[in-house]
């Protein structure tokens, strides 16, 4: 296929709405405070853009009840029309926080309970192993702790019973750990969720969250299906190609099956609209009702297991990540990843901040991380910071736990298993190693054959420990990259998992 490609200039362009100023009771004084902050964001967004090849991006700030909406670049590269406030992205997991929010609606209706088994809902809800299908609970769903494999991307068409057969074909994924006990990233819980929204509510997923949330809310720039955004202004994926964007229209398409995990399609503005509602109190702008101020808090606390998700956790609620700060008031946090479409999420709900980025290049991952991992935003807005971590070498002995061989597991949408197997050993004080990617044909939870697999790509891996079993990640050079990952132990006492970006990784001694 041919691309067109491009290298951004010496600077971004930038396309505002007409609400793309400071909103609310602040001024937008030139000497102002806030337009100081505003104005570092923009140079940090288009100094990004520049770097890590990102043609358009969008971006949303809540500041004690101030609004900023801005559009930065370009929709696409080949047909370059301005980003502002109301172009529609993928914001990919970020909808996992629909979901949540759908569910909450119907637990104040009473008709879902948090703590009930899934099986209240779906009798025939089966997984391989035969207590996690009757004991999972469906808060354990939302909070990331129902134990089973979760990267299952599985493609079922897109008839409306897409949701339901995904659910059905759950019945070969291996259990990692009991239900309950450890944190790991599940996007095959959350589609489980979808499905309870539908049996409960006798609709389609996307047609109960409009109902209930979107439609409400007026989050006109909300949908589902690329069918629905017909006329919108349309942020194209790309891929970053010899450090130019590159125009990738195969990175759109998404299967229905996924759409409670991150199908939503939605605009800066909606997203920053999204945030209000959360930071309020349960009504819609126009006074409806939609939560209970209870029910809203009650989503970002009693976290469930915590661990790491690139940054520290000390859960997930319902749906939300609550990161921990060294200041003591608690970060609400999303974001998304699909490819070429990267977002991010974030509250300070004791400071009355939000921040909520969209853009449309796999380059957004360097900016992401900028903006919501590090402290650059949320030091300069919130007047928080991460846990500090300071990596330090170990000795051979202390690191000698650690090393071996890790493999985790995915099923593509086409079915197919992928293991990712990662090589640890000593190396100056730290964990180094390689990360190999493979492919084969047979069922999930089985080891690999190495006859029937085919290697896809390797790439390296760094770790420097910064306290017992918390480590931060190495780039090529050996340098911190401020993302995070932890080891988990077993009943024994002895490292049973790697958890990296949230995935359990099963540890193999050497």
């Amino acid at each position: 296929m041919g691309c067109a490609t491009v290298s951004l200039g010496p600077a971004a362009t930038s396309a505002a709405s007409p609400r793309s100023a400071v909103q609310g009771g602040g001024t937008g004084d030139a000497d102002g405070t806030e337009t100081s902050l505003f104005s570092a964001l923009d140079a940090k967004i288009e100094e990004a853009m520049r770097a890590y090849a990102i043609p358009g991006a969008a971006v949303g700030v809540l500041l004690d009840g101030q609004e900023y909406v801005k559009g930065y670049g370009i929709t696409n590269v080949d047909h370059p029309v301005p980003v502002d406030g109301d172009t529609v992205f993928r914001v990919g997991s970020t909808t996992k926080t629909f979901t949540g929010t759908t569910i909450m609606r119907l637990v104040e209706r009473g008709e879902v309970e948090l703590d009930a088994p899934v099986r209240r809902y779906l009798p025939d809800f089966t997984v391989a192993d035969p207590y996690a299908s009757a004991q999972v609970t469906v808060r354990q769903l939302l909070n990331h702790s129902a134990g089973w494999l979760g990267d299952d991307y599985q493609d079922f068409g897109p008839g409306d019973d897409a949701l339901a057969r995904f659910v059905a074909s759950m019945a070969r994924l291996p259990q990692l750990t009991a239900p309950g006990e450890v944190f790991a990233y599940n996007n095959a819980a959350l589609c489980v969720a979808g499905r309870i929204i539908e049996v409960v509510t006798g609709t389609t997923y996307e047609a109960a969250v409009r109902k209930l949330v979107i439609d409400p809310l007026g989050l006109d720039h909300s949908r589902f299906s690329s069918d629905e955004i017909v006329g919108f202004n349309v942020a194209a994926s790309h891929n970053v190609v010899d450090g130019k964007a590159v125009l990738e229209p195969s990175f759109w398409p998404q299967p229905r099956s996924l759409a409670p995990t991150g199908g939503l399609i939605s605009s800066v503005r909606d997203q920053l609209s999204w945030a209000r509602f959360h930071l309020g109190d349960g009504t819609a702008p126009d006074g409806t009702r939609l939560l209970s101020r209870q029910s809203l808090e009650q989503m970002r606390s009693r976290p469930g297991p915590g661990g790491t998700l690139v940054v520290e956790l000390d859960g997930m609620g319902v749906t939300w990540m609550l990161r921990p700060t060294a200041q003591g008031p608690r970060i609400v946090q999303h974001g998304g990843t699909w490819p070429g479409q990267i977002s991010g999420f974030v509250m300070v709900p004791s400071r009355g901040f939000a921040l909520t980025l969209l853009t449309n290049s796999e380059g957004g991952t360097r900016l992401r991380d900028e903006l919501f991992t590090d402290d650059w935003a949320l030091s300069r807005f919130a007047g928080v910071t991460n846990l500090p971590a300071t990596a330090k070498a170990l000795s051979g002995q202390e690191l000698a736990p650690y090393e071996g061989r890790y493999m985790a597991q995915r099923i593509n949408d086409k079915g197919a298993v992928e293991d990712a197997v990662i090589t640890l050993a000593r190396h100056d004080g730290r964990l180094r190693g390689t990360q190999t990617v493979q492919h084969s044909t047979r069922d999930p939870g089985v080891a690999s054959d190495q006859e029937d697999a085919v290697e896809d790509q390797t790439s390296e891996v760094g770790l420097a420990f910064y306290r017992k079993d918390f480590a931060l990640d190495l780039d090529p050079d050996g340098r911190p990259v401020g993302t995070r990952s932890d080891f988990v132990r077993g009943p024994d006492g002895k490292v049973a998992w790697w958890r990296n970006h949230g995935r359990l990784h099963r540890h193999q001694m050497p």
